[in-house]
């Protein structure tokens, strides 16, 4: 463990930095267990007992977002999310590497085609943080990204079938591009005619705040497009006044925004912490879209609702919250061509 004179240094060098670029609070972002948990005032005996350092998908959190952890929770909603744990090193039966079939429906390097009328793009692997129940954990990325120089081709193959009438931008996290390839490719998919709508799915507003910035919004403010950016917040601690401020700032860039959730154990399992959520979300101009079923991805299996429990939880919420602040409860199926609705 680092000592708490160096420790309290490098926390206080981050905050100062926080208010810079996107890239430098990138760059000071926590990747060491043992700092995470010294900064929460987590004990080493509890680390010692718990903490997994894995080889690959090692940890990596932002320190605004540790700032939002209560100090001395071993339980911290947020915390759960991040933390390496042994729970990963669990071999359970139905827990995949690929568990939604990204890998099946990749119709060239960097295009995955499930949907009627939809493409994703595998735009870039890297993401502002590393989920513990992430879907695409062991994703090849080096095998499916679209490659700079290859955009062309990428761009063309979507030009010729008319039926395409919407392009995703996924990864990893498409808002860790730079502000000129982000541009670029915008403007590219924009002048496509059949497209009618660029969509982004992203944490980054969540974890990177700093990121909306004048420049990003200049890239995205002038589109001919419908733009949609679908957020991914699964607990309302998650949301502080930085988030709130680029919420409403893509917003006035014209941009719809949709929020999805996936169901956690032991993170937002209540019908508390959703109603909270879907109610924080609508005051920041955010509609509540998807609740998934957790994609039952190898090292995951700790994070799992059972069904009737969910369903429970989905009624009692139906009964308290305003339909539209009811999000769909859905699950991905390998080889099915929707998400498919459980209620």
């Amino acid at each position: 463990m680092i000592t708490e004179k160096i420790g309290d240094s490098i926390i206080k060098q981050r905050s100062v930095l926080k208010n810079q670029n996107w890239q430098r609070v990138l760059a000071t972002a926590v990747r060491n267990p043992n700092e995470l948990l010294r900064m929460l005032d987590l004990s080493d005996e509890v680390c010692a007992r718990e903490v997994y350092f894995p080889d690959d998908f090692k940890l990596l959190v932002p320190v605004s977002y540790v700032e939002r952890m209560q100090k001395g929770n071993w339980d911290d909603p947020l915390l759960k999310q991040v933390l390496p744990t042994l729970n990963e090193t669990r071999e359970v039966p139905g827990y995949v590497a690929d568990p939604v079939g990204d890998l099946n429906s990749a119709v060239s390097t960097g295009i995955l085609h499930k949907y009627q009328g939809r493409v994703l793009l595998i735009t870039t692997g890297a993401c502002p943080v590393h989920c513990r129940y992430c879907f695409r954990q062991h994703f090849p990325y080096s095998d499916f990204l679209i490659e700079k120089a290859h955009w062309q081709k990428t761009l063309d193959q979507i030009k010729v079938d008319k039926t395409i009438h919407e392009v995703i931008l996924s990864g990893g996290d498409p808002l860790m591009l730079t502000d000129d390839r982000l541009r670029a490719i915008c403007q590219d998919v924009a002048s496509l005619k059949h497209v009618k709508t660029i969509r982004f799915h992203t944490r980054v507003p969540v974890f990177i705040p700093e990121r909306i910035n004048t420049s990003f919004l200049s890239c995205v403010s002038d589109l001919n497009i419908n733009k949609v950016m679908v957020v991914h917040i699964n607990h309302a601690n998650e949301i502080d006044k930085a988030v709130a401020q680029s919420l409403r700032a893509l917003q006035q860039a014209g941009f719809t925004l949709l929020n999805q959730s996936v169901l956690l154990r032991g993170i937002n399992d209540s019908v508390a912490s959703l109603q909270e959520l879907s109610m924080n979300l609508f005051d920041l101009g955010v509609l509540p879209y998807y609740l998934h079923q957790l994609d039952r991805v190898a090292g995951a299996a700790h994070f799992e609702v059972g069904r009737a429990e969910a369903l429970s939880i989905m009624n009692r919420l139906k009964e308290i919250l305003p339909g539209y602040l009811v999000p769909r409860y859905v699950e991905e199926i390998s080889g099915k061509r929707s998400k498919q609705a459980i209620v």
